[in-house]
């Protein structure tokens, strides 16, 4: 009998370090520093559907990011601690931006396009998306509550983590977390 648990104990492991589940938990360790105020979700769920206004004007969807890891920023212009994190997002969008990856940035509320286009050129950011969502209605079916919001977002679009407030997101453990969602 202690034989037969011990082999559904094995076999159980063995499936369980094949899951998904497993693999957020293998990011899990990575975090370090900044990194530990990312929640890692136990389940996955999906990303909101609600369209916001692209770089060009149009509507998109976070669906339309499918395929990639995402890293989606919830931003503000008169958020300090937004501002403070924008070029280490831009550094990350530099080191890892593919096909397979994008960091998305979001700005939400009354944040008129000059402004945001201004504060880009100020920081000499060129590479990340003029995306906004000034009527919030995104931001808040995603239920972000206060600024800056980051989310991860698998190639399915569904949301594996999130991290409220600012971060180092070009540090290490970020860089690492990341290659190892690319990889999997």
């Amino acid at each position: 009998m202690r034989r037969v648990k011990s082999a559904l104990l094995y076999t159980a492991l063995c499936l369980l370090a094949n899951s998904s589940l497993a693999e957020m938990a293998d990011i899990s360790v990575l975090r370090e520093g900044d990194m530990r105020k990312l929640v890692v979700h136990g389940t996955p769920y999906a990303a909101s559907e609600i369209a916001f206004i692209s770089q060009d004007g149009g509507d998109i969807t976070l669906a339309d990011y499918h395929g990639q890891i995402t890293v989606v920023n919830f931003w503000a212009t008169w958020c300090a601690p937004c501002r403070a994190e924008m070029p280490q997002l831009s550094d990350l969008q530099t080191q890892l931006g593919s096909d397979d990856f994008s960091v998305v940035t979001i700005a939400t509320g009354r944040n008129p396009r000059p402004a945001i286009k201004a504060f880009f050129a100020e920081i000499a950011v060129t590479n990340l998306p003029l995306h906004a969502d000034p009527q919030q209605s995104l931001t808040r079916d995603m239920g972000v509550l206060g600024l800056p919001v980051t989310v991860i977002l698998d190639r399915e679009g569904m949301e594996i983590a999130r991290l409220q407030g600012d971060a180092n997101w070009n540090s290490e453990s970020a860089v690492a977390i990341l290659r190892a969602l690319i990889k999997q």
